[in-house]
């Protein structure tokens, strides 16, 4: 199969999500945040535990990890192989990226925040293509998009998604 003929395929999948009307790609783009802030907060649960020696800390991560569990449930299928911890690792990378490149920022280090806020925004597009199953994670090796027509997983990412439409 040619390079084009995969694009081709790539695009057409796009375009049939986009003209989904029972597909809310803002509500997930709100969902996926939600579950990187969650992620976050089991983090932050975890390591106060261990500072204060509270153990109660571990009762607060538990809660919080069933809710991040069922919200992520809401997008991904846990039957799909590895997806569901590679979404899970994609939006913690995410958010600990975003975290890295405000303190960056806030440190005066602007084109190393930049730098940052981009791959921060790379691995986001990397799982909205997981999520949208626009690449095959058995054969990513074999399938790259091809970078001679191609949009980039961000650009398909900026198409697609758009937390601003109501």
């Amino acid at each position: 199969m040619s390079a084009d003929s995969d694009f081709q395929k790539l695009i057409d999948k796009v375009n049939l999500l986009k003209a989904g009307k029972d597909f809310d790609l803002s509500l997930e783009e709100d969902l996926s945040l939600a579950v990187m802030n969650l992620i976050s907060l089991e983090e932050h649960f975890f390591f106060t535990s261990q500072k204060t020696h509270d153990n109660s800390y571990l009762e607060l991560l538990a809660q919080t990890r069933e809710i991040r569990k069922s919200l992520l449930a809401r997008m991904i299928d846990k039957h799909q192989g590895e997806t569901w911890c590679i979404s899970k690792h994609l939006l913690a990378s995410t958010m600990r990226i975003m975290e890295v490149a405000t303190k960056l920022q806030t440190d005066g280090r602007k084109k190393e925040s930049e730098e940052m806020f981009h791959e921060a925004y790379k691995v986001f597009s990397l799982f909205w293509a997981v999520r949208l199953k626009l690449i095959d994670l058995n054969n990513v090796q074999k399938k790259p998009i091809p970078q001679s027509s191609a949009w980039s997983y961000e650009e398909i990412v900026n198409k697609l998604v758009d937390c601003c439409k109501e």
